[in-house]
């Protein structure tokens, strides 16, 4: 496989490759002739061979000028050819000429060497095939092959057809330099390679240097005696440049390892894909074999075209599967934005991400704790791992599929990580997410021992090749799949947009401090608004009752209805919240809750209309306001009427006037408290639309602007059945002597919940999983259940299947709304939605019971 020789054309001591190498003798193979040409076209150099071709002794050619050798007709095909040279590896060709006047026709190649015009030619095959014709058939032929392994394949078919080699083989390099042979057609008969591994000490660096330069080299019989070129050096002690020589011979190391393998002729195509040696067309043939110099320029210009197809392809399925991993990196890169927290949910973070870059495991360390899924170290190797990383990764994202050779102790844990891919989270080399991949174990076929041994020779020590070169098979422990440049782009990505989420979370958390506090302070000063108004409105109702009641049992039924309705007009603002609801229950309930039996003083006239849930929380605050002010300071303090009148104007926006009139007089207030503040801009801040207060001598009045976009729609008229009924005293006793069980795992929600059901007199349990509620009907006597749906990982349904057996009546309740749908066995029980209230929960219930009233 090798070709271990150097741009001059010398033998080279490999045994210290950072020293200048030994200059043997520059050396051309003998199928062709040199000729090197100064600036004013005087020959300076030539190959010792020159006399057989064109019939000059070397000797007399030195410095004589090119036009005592040459044609004129040939020396101008030579310039012009020469013009067209461009860029410093650039190489011309010319078909059949003929350069001595009745001479033989030859096939010539032209290039610049330095400051030295090199003309390199062989005797012309005569060959009349369309290197453009053939290349166009084999490359689209070559287009139609799906696949990457199909491929390489079908390359490496074309390229023995074209050339007749014996053997073709794609020899890919990996990144440490050592490289396999991935795809491969032979001649029948002819041993195959395929699958075969071999050094990177087989093709040196220097080596592969020279494959980008010079993509196309042929050795067309390895026996033959190279042919010296003269002179060996220049007057200043220089050797000729010969790297794009197409008749370079090659060092004595490199004909050896071809005897070696039985080898008479080979010839080889670079790979370069993105500007790096991505491999070779390695052919072998088992006899001297000379391809003409038109196909070799065919399958020259095949490798080129070759490299490109590869090229596109390879960046066409990175580009897919760059397109697919951003897709679910926008993903997790979203998620993570609303709830920072899933950062250190390792679960979470390997779902996601193993979906882009597999993995067998993750790591999350984040402000010094640990949380782990999948094939991981345990924590303390982790720990070492992170300090580590701290050392060398300098913040940025890091790989290795060896972690044995960076901490020794990784040994004894690489069937669970083996190689590692770190993404930093933090500017500060301290947070990561780590992916680790667990040893691969398998076994690698070389060709032959892969260790070379030293031998000393005239020029010192050197390399030998290899002799053997018999499948040799290594196992290969600790090390992982290394993670592909593709999957590392992606891990940058992640990177940078991670490291961004976490720098605006950090950067924004004193701003989110400040409006969390002064929400809470907004939000204090609204509960001792409401709870002053609570207990003024109390004491009100306490004072107004006492003076209108007869008796004491009066005296108490009436303030009883009065505080139910005004625990109903909470109901309106919370319960209701979730879906749309009525402007008629609303101000209904909000002045039964002040009037009682005279909420007739209180005269409405509109549309039934239905609101948004967000404005009808809205426009509630803003009506228990006013009616607040009225009952305080206005027309319901006295013996006066509020009017409440409402339209929809021409594009759908809600028009409300409130008007009070037969109160005492009326003044603008001296003071602005918060009620005043709620009425005058909740409307416009909230909802976009508009309010005015007018503090009318005869009474206020007002005007509010509620957009189009709040009012979900005008239903027919109301009727008084289609009002919300009053929580009366039969209601209040619906469940008394009645064992309830509530299953709920919240426990502010199983709270209200409890409370509800003891204002309808029932006798409560709580559970908050499957498993105690199972307990509680099993060892107690139950009545009836209220079922939450969904129990945090779990649901429900298994109590629910347990009281269908055992005949005691249950009803589900639930946050979701209407988007939950029970099973089919359960489509006849009642659904009540959160959050819900005794009444809620009494009309729910009250068909449930009634049987067994």
């Amino acid at each position: 496989m090798a070709d271990v020789d150097n741009p001059t054309g010398f033998a080279v001591d490999l045994t210290n490759c950072d020293r200048e190498p030994i200059h043997v003798l520059g050396t051309i193979q003998p199928f062709g002739f040199l000729i090197a040409l100064t600036a004013d076209w005087l020959v300076s150099r030539v190959s010792a061979n020159s006399a057989a071709f064109i019939g000059h002794e070397p000797d007399a050619l030195l410095g004589q000028p090119i036009s005592a050798v040459f044609s004129a007709d040939a020396i101008h095909a030579l310039r012009n050819r020469i013009t067209l040279l461009r860029g410093p590896d650039s190489v011309e060709r010319i078909f059949s000429l003929s350069l001595i006047d009745g001479g033989p026709l030859f096939d010539v190649a032209v290039h610049f060497s330095g400051q030295l015009v090199v003309i390199e030619g062989e005797p012309a095959a005569h060959d009349e095939m369309e290197a453009s014709s053939i290349v166009r058939s084999m490359v689209s032929r070559l287009a139609q092959v799906d696949g990457m392994a199909a491929f390489l394949r079908d390359g490496a078919r074309q390229v023995r057809a074209l050339t007749g080699f014996d053997r073709v083989m794609v020899y890919r390099f990996a990144a440490g330099g050592d490289g396999e042979v991935v795809a491969e057609a032979l001649r029948s008969g002819v041993e195959s390679f395929y699958g075969l591994h071999y050094p990177a000490s087989d093709i040196p660096v220097q080596a592969r240097a020279l494959y980008l330069r010079n993509i196309f080299r042929v050795i067309a019989d390895v026996k033959a005696t190279p042919v010296p070129v003269v002179p060996a050096l220049d007057p200043n002690g220089a050797a000729l440049d010969m790297s794009l020589c197409l008749t370079r011979a090659v060092s004595p190391i490199h004909i050896e390892y071809l005897c070696n393998m039985g080898v008479g002729a080979s010839l080889s195509i670079s790979i370069i894909v993105d500007g790096k040696l991505w491999g070779l067309f390695a052919c072998h043939h088992y006899s001297p074999r000379l391809p003409t110099f038109a196909q070799r320029s065919a399958a020259e210009l095949f490798g080129q075209i070759f490299s490109m197809m590869l090229e596109s392809r390879e960046r066409a399925e990175t580009a897919t599967y760059e397109g697919k991993a951003r897709q679910v990196a926008d993903r997790l890169m979203a998620a993570v934005a609303q709830d920072h927290d899933l950062l250190s949910n390792a679960r979470w973070l390997g779902d996601i991400i193993f979906d882009t870059i597999p993995a067998d495991g993750v790591g999350v360390f984040i402000d010094g704790q640990m949380t782990f899924s999948g094939l991981t170290p345990d924590p303390a190797d982790f720990s070492a791992i992170i300090a580590m990383m701290n050392r060398v990764a300098a913040s940025q994202v890091y790989t290795t599929d060896n972690l044995s050779s960076l901490l020794p102790d990784a040994a004894a844990y690489a069937d669970r990580a083996a190689g590692l891919l770190a993404i930093p989270l933090s500017r500060r080399p301290r947070d990561y997410v780590v992916l680790f991949r667990a040893e691969q174990l398998r076994a690698v076929r070389w060709a032959g021992q892969q260790d070379k041994h030293i031998e000393y020779g005239p020029n010192g020590p050197r390399l030998t090749p290899r002799k053997s070169f018999e499948s040799w098979s290594q196992l290969v422990k600790g090390v992982a799949l290394p993670f592909a440049p593709a999957e590392l782009r992606v891990a940058e990505a992640l990177r940078t947009a991670l490291l961004e989420v976490v720098l605006r979370l950090s950067d924004f958390a004193d701003q989110e401090r400040q409006r969390a506090n002064e929400k809470q302070e907004l939000l204090i000063a609204e509960l001792n608004h409401r709870v002053r108004n609570i207990l003024s409105l109390i004491r009100g109702l306490l004072s107004q009752t006492r003076d209108s009641a007869g008796s004491v049992d009066e005296f108490i039924g009436t303030l009883e209805s009065r505080i139910h309705a005004l625990a109903r007009a909470h109901d309106q603002i919370t319960a209701d919240r979730w879906s749309p609801a009525r402007l008629y229950d609303l101000i209904e309930v909000e002045a039964g809750a002040y009037l009682g039996e005279r909420r007739d003083r209180v005269q409405t006239s509109g549309p039934n209309v239905l609101l948004t849930p967000g404005c009808f929380t809205v426009m509630a605050l803003v009506i228990h306001e006013m009616l607040t002010n009225a009952a305080k300071y206005g027309a319901l303090s006295d013996n006066g009427t509020v009017k409440i009148n409402w339209r929809v104007d021409a594009d759908g926006s809600l028009l409300l006037d409130w008007t009070e009139s037969g109160g005492p007089a009326v003044s603008a207030p001296t003071r602005r408290g918060f009620g005043s503040t709620v009425i005058e801009r909740s409307i416009p801040y909230d909802l976009e639309g508009d309010a005015e207060i007018h503090y009318r001598l005869a009474g206020i009045e007002a005007h509010f602007c509620i957009p189009s976009r709040h009012i979900v729609s005008v239903l027919p008229e109301a009727t008084p059945r289609d009002r919300t009924k009053p929580v009366t005293p039969a209601t209040l006793s619906l469940l008394r002597d009645r064992n309830v069980l509530l299953v709920e795992d919240n426990m502010i929600i199983a709270m209200d919940g409890e409370d509800a059901l003891r204002e309808l007199g029932a006798e409560v349990l709580t559970v908050a999983s499957v498993g105690r509620a199972h307990e509680a009907i099993m060892v107690q006597a139950i009545d009836l259940a209220v079922l939450d749906f969904n129990l945090g990982h779990e649901t429900s349904l298994p109590v629910a299947d347990l009281l269908t057996q055992k005949g005691i009546p249950f009803l589900f309740a639930t946050g979701y709304g209407d988007g939950l749908e029970l099973p089919e066995r359960f489509a006849d029980i009642v659904l009540v939605k959160k959050p819900y209230s005794s009444t809620t929960l009494a009309e729910a219930l009250g068909p449930i019971i009634a049987p067994s009233a």
